[in-house]
């Protein structure tokens, strides 16, 4: 012990010391120097660029594309004569400010919001010390620290939280409304909402306001959402490389999370994979089950990619290298000829009422176990609208018209009542001037086809 070599470690080191004169230049450098490091300053790297450009899709124009979003918001909000929009939705703070912050983690914790003033500025309530976080974007005109009132923070003393929170909005209101205390929020609970209505504030629909704006895409908002699906089926290719009998299905799903990821993407949705008798009824998470030689093996991307755009797209495969069988081949016909005959009549000004009730839907023994619904719209997520079979049409199913611009996945679960196995479909589509224009291209499985 006597030889152990002694650390010298901060003995004879000089620090400087703290200036308290020098915090607001110090506190700005590292703001800057953490914004230029931004995940969205770096990009999404070598991998999925090259894919890009030898796949012909150019970067979109991110500038015009945030631009265009709040230029659609304030439509709606002028539209409804609301002062501003509330906004706790992480996908909707992204539609507004392009900008990340923990996005899974704050979709079930309030600890970030953003205040878009109808006529005014657009402020971010942030999490601490995340100020850095949108300064890429050029959007976001002013950044403060949030008020969170959940419980996890607050405890017994929410009111006082709320109280606190409520005062910041009327201020907000006080100076960017002109007047209107008719707010839109998105997500809220019951005791802020009784809090504002005490200072005269009152809410309304804010996740209508996004849904509306959502819903029209931009040729740059579809370039991003064409580099999001190019790299989701970068990545199934990968998964289906990796299909081999013996792998699990928990295996086999991290291989779309890995390629996602590293091409940029950010999460994904579900964990809707199955395998064999799984695979009947649908909406099986994927388990620790080792998928055999022969299986059908059904998934549903569900997948957040880069620009944070959805990729929605469901592809059923024949495990093995054997002959699919009378009844696999039969039910994927089905399905393949049900997409393919539904996706036709996604035309502009085409109604939901008549998509629901011109459809081709599943046969009388695959019925009982139909997919939720025929069609809905995506973005940056799973969107309005959303259109039921005839049988699930009620009196307050919403119609509307098809627009150009807008993007809606065509759905397809085929698999009989009592059935072994079942076929999942899904194509993600574009509502041009003219008609449909597929934006997945993803190859069906041949054998399965009988090619």
């Amino acid at each position: 012990m006597e030889n152990t070599p002694q650390s010298t470690f901060g003995r004879h080191r000089k620090i400087m010391p703290f200036d308290a004169a020098a915090l607001d230049v110090l506190q700005t450098q590292s703001r800057q120097k953490a914004a230029s490091l931004n995940q969205h300053i770096l990009g999404y790297g070598a991998l999925a660029e090259t894919e890009w450009a030898a796949a012909g899709i150019p970067a979109p124009d991110l500038p015009a594309m945030r631009k265009y979003r709040l230029e659609r918001i304030r439509a709606e909000l002028r539209r409804r004569d609301y002062a501003g929009v509330l906004l706790y939705d992480p996908i909707n703070i992204r539609y507004v400010t392009d900008a990340t912050n923990m996005q899974v983690w704050v979709t079930h914790n309030a600890t970030r919001y953003c205040f878009v003033a109808t006529d005014g500025p657009i402020i971010l309530f942030d999490y601490h010390h995340c100020e850095h976080l949108s300064d890429h974007a050029g959007v976001v005109d002013e950044v403060r620290p949030a008020v969170s009132w959940i419980y996890f923070y607050g405890g017994e003393l929410v009111p006082r939280r709320v109280e606190r929170w409520a005062l910041g909005i009327v201020d907000l209101l006080a100076e960017h409304g002109g007047g209107n205390r008719r707010l839109a929020v998105d997500h809220i609970d019951a005791e802020p909402v009784a809090e504002l209505a005490q200072h005269g504030i009152s809410v309304h629909n804010g996740e209508q306001i996004m849904e509306r704006a959502r819903m029209i895409k931009s040729p740059d908002e579809l370039l991003g959402m064409r580099r999001s699906i190019a790299a989701c089926e970068a990545a199934m290719a990968e998964m289906e490389s990796a299909l081999k009998p013996g792998i699990s299905e928990n295996e086999l799903w991290a291989e779309l999370h890995r390629g996602n990821i590293v091409r940029g993407g950010e999460w994904i949705e579900t964990r809707l994979l199955s395998s064999g008798p799984r695979t009947n009824p649908w909406f099986q998470e994927c388990s620790s089950r080792i998928i055999e030689e022969g299986d059908f093996v059904s998934f549903d991307t569900d997948l957040i990619g880069p620009y944070g755009f959805c990729a929605d797209i469901s592809r059923t495969w024949l495990c093995g290298d054997g002959a699919p069988s009378d009844e696999q081949r039969d039910l994927y016909a089905i399905a393949a000829e049900q997409i393919a005959f539904n996706r036709e009549l996604l035309r502009p000004g085409v109604t939901l009422k008549e998509l629901s009730d011109t459809a081709r839907h599943p046969p009388e023994d695959c019925m009982p176990n139909r997919y939720g619904s025929l069609y809905h719209g995506v973005g940056l997520a799973d969107e309005y609208p959303g259109v039921p079979h005839r049988v699930d049409w009620k009196e307050d199913t919403p119609d509307d018209v098809l627009l150009p611009g807008m993007v809606l996945c065509v759905e397809s679960y085929t698999g009989r009542l009592g059935g072994r196995e079942g076929v999942k479909i899904e194509e993600q589509v574009l509502i041009t001037e003219t008609g449909p224009e597929q934006l997945s291209s993803y190859p069906l499985d041949a054998r399965l086809l009988g090619r």
